[in-house]
């Protein structure tokens, strides 16, 4: 067997975490490629290195001197070194890093740096070959990654090696330009490491213990998900759920490969395990719950809408010439409502309507902002009846008012609108009704 593990800022923050990590790496002979994350936060009030890089660059773009800011962050590695017991020194490729910021290299670089300095260590430390990843993860001139490419140049590179880790968050242009991934990157990199070396199971470790049913800073101890699927994952991180970047699922859901999410501080809990398809039936009926706050809902309203030949197009052209993404589009007989994110909405909403006006010719348009969305996530509730009457049921009994419904045809989940203000009472009702007393 083969297996890839991935571990997060926090569990590489300084010389204690990474000791625990290499126990966990160390203990398993089939954990044989390693991708590190930038060490993160030893503390609440501390500063994760990626941001700090971040600082150090902004002040090196600005002309200003930066020496203090690189060499507060060359001491956060110093420490872990010297925790490790290293005779590692990493002062020529700081010396690198000093000569790019001053020649402007970009601020992809200089985050991407995190993540390089942590592999040439983690290496050192395990006696595993380091793989720059701007060597073997590739990005076209758009900016775009380029899974093909980089599938085929990884895998003919990690064929011929046993053992490596290969630093997260960044890969590379044509021209050899750093290119980095959205924040959470990292996780992205582990997923592609396992398709290309066509791994048995993706091992994410990071601070807890699994996915949880519902967000801990609303519900208290939520229970972990024990597994769930690649789909039901999807809606759940697409609504918030944070635990995993939601682009990292892709690469090895087309190889059928499973993840399992872990905690490098209990390293003996069985985590979360994220899967294609499974017989395994949930604890509960839904699988979890999550949600966000701040959109806003575009009501409009035509007499004989349902017998007017692309209505739907044009209202959507509107939103679509104005570069504004769509949330969801419930619509009646003679009813259409468009959520969208409300901050990326306000600055252009009057354009937005008088482009609904022109092109679709609307008897009224009515906007309602304040509004939040709440996903109700699970495989068991297409096989279980009257689960939405369950749903709105406990909203009633709440005093919360739903404004919108929205179930897909798979019947994997639920969409509820309310307002921002009763977004955390809604998650706790739906909670309560079928985690608490499991009717």
């Amino acid at each position: 067997m083969k297996k890839v593990v991935k571990f997060g800022g926090s569990s590489l923050a300084s010389a204690e975490q990474f000791q625990k990590a290499g126990d966990i790496i160390r203990s398993d002979g089939e954990r044989r490629y390693v991708v590190p994350s930038a060490p993160g936060k030893r503390s609440s009030g501390d500063t994760k290195v990626t941001d700090m890089l971040y600082g150090c660059y902004a002040k090196a773009e600005a002309g200003k001197d930066f020496k203090a800011e690189l060499k507060q962050i060359k001491e956060r590695y110093e420490e872990i070194i010297r925790g490790l017991g290293l005779t590692l020194s990493l002062n020529e490729q700081f010396k690198t890093i000093e000569k790019d910021f001053k020649e402007k290299a970009g601020d992809n670089y200089a985050a991407s740096r995190g993540e390089f300095l942590n592999g040439i260590i983690m290496a050192g430390y395990l006696g595993y070959e380091f793989i720059d990843a701007a060597e073997v993860i590739f990005f076209d001139e758009a900016g775009e990654f380029d899974s093909e490419k980089t599938n085929a140049v990884l895998s003919e590179r990690l064929a011929k090696v046993e053992r490596a880790v290969i630093p997260g968050f960044y890969g590379a242009y044509a021209d050899g330009r750093v290119k980095t991934f959205s924040r959470g990157g990292s996780d992205i990199t582990g997923s592609i490491v396992s398709r290309a070396v066509k791994a048995d199971v993706y091992e994410n470790w990071t601070d807890v213990s699994g996915f949880l049913v519902a967000d801990p800073r609303i519900i208290d101890n939520p229970p972990v998900i024990d597994t769930i699927t690649y789909r039901e994952l999807r809606e759940l991180s697409y609504m918030g759920a944070t635990v995993l970047h939601e682009d990292a699922i892709f690469p090895v859901r087309r190889e059928g490969i499973p993840i399992n999410i872990r905690n490098t501080n209990m390293p003996e809990d069985r985590g979360t395990w994220i899967v294609e398809s499974t017989c395994q039936k949930s604890r509960y009926v839904i699988t979890g719950i999550a949600g966000k706050k701040g959109f806003c809902s575009v009501n409009i309203e035509k007499d004989m809408m349902n017998s007017e030949i692309g209505f739907g197009r044009k209202v959507l052209q509107a939103f679509e010439d104005n570069g504004i993404s769509f949330e969801h589009v419930p619509s009646g007989i003679d009813t259409m409502t468009v959520f969208v994110h409300q901050d990326e909405f306000m600055d252009k909403e009057q354009k937005v309507v008088s482009a609904i006006h022109r092109m679709a010719d609307p008897d009224t348009i009515d906007i309602e902002s304040d509004l939040a969305l709440v996903a109700v996530v699970g495989r068991g509730m297409k096989s279980t009846r009257g689960t939405a009457g369950r749903i709105f049921s406990a909203l009633a009994h709440a005093n919360i008012n739903v404004r919108m419904i929205d179930q897909g045809s798979s019947e994997l989940n639920i969409i509820i609108g309310v307002s921002n203000d009763d977004f955390e009472n809604t998650i706790r009702a739906i909670y309560n009704i079928f985690v608490e007393i499991q009717l």
